[in-house]
C-alpha cells in the first residue's frame, strides 16, 4: 500500500497505513521529531494547522492534535493561538536526537507489547537505574 502523504513547509509526512504500522498520530510526532533533528524544521518554523494537515493525510483532526500535543510535551513545538504551531529553539544537548530516536522506539513497543504508560515509564525508571549504576 502507498504511504498517504502531506507537506507543509519544509514538512513532509508520510503516513504507513499497512499492518503493523505505528499509529497515525505516533508517525506525524515521529516524522516532525526526526525533520527537526534533520534541520527541515528550524526553529520559528510554522506546522501546518491541525485541520490543514487532517485533511491532507485523510485522518482525523484529534490525530494530528494528539501528535502536536505529544510534540509540545516534548518541547519541540510551541503553539500559541494566533501564531499557530511553530518549532521551539531549543538549543539541544549532543545526543538529544539519538535519546529522542530512542525513546519513540521505546514507546513504539511499549505500545505493540499492550502496555500502559505507567508500566512503560516503570521500565524506563528501571533501565535508567541500571544505567547511573544505582
Amino acid at each position: 500500500m502507498a504511504p498517504d502523504r502531506a507537506a507543509g513547509p519544509g514538512l513532509r509526512v508520510d503516513l504507513d497505513r499497512g499492518p503493523g504500522a505505528a499509529a497515525p498520530w505516533q508517525q506525524v510526532h515521529d516524522q516532525v521529531v526526526a525533520a527537526v533533528d534533520d534541520g527541515v524544521l528550524t526553529p520559528g518554523d510554522r506546522l501546518p494547522t491541525v485541520r490543514g494537515l487532517a485533511e491532507q493525510l485523510g485522518v482525523s483532526a484529534g490525530t494530528v492534535a494528539r501528535a502536536y500535543r505529544a510534540l509540545e510535551a516534548s518541547d519541540v513545538v510551541a503553539t500559541a493561538s494566533r501564531a499557530g504551531t511553530v518549532v521551539r529553539d531549543r538549543a539541544a544537548p549532543r545526543g538529544d536526537a539519538a535519546a529522542r530516536s530512542a525513546a519513540a522506539a521505546l514507546a513504539r513497543e511499549a505500545v505493540a507489547a499492550g502496555l500502559d504508560d505507567e508500566a512503560a515509564l516503570s521500565l524506563l525508571r528501571g533501565a535508567l537505574a541500571v544505567a547511573r549504576g544505582r
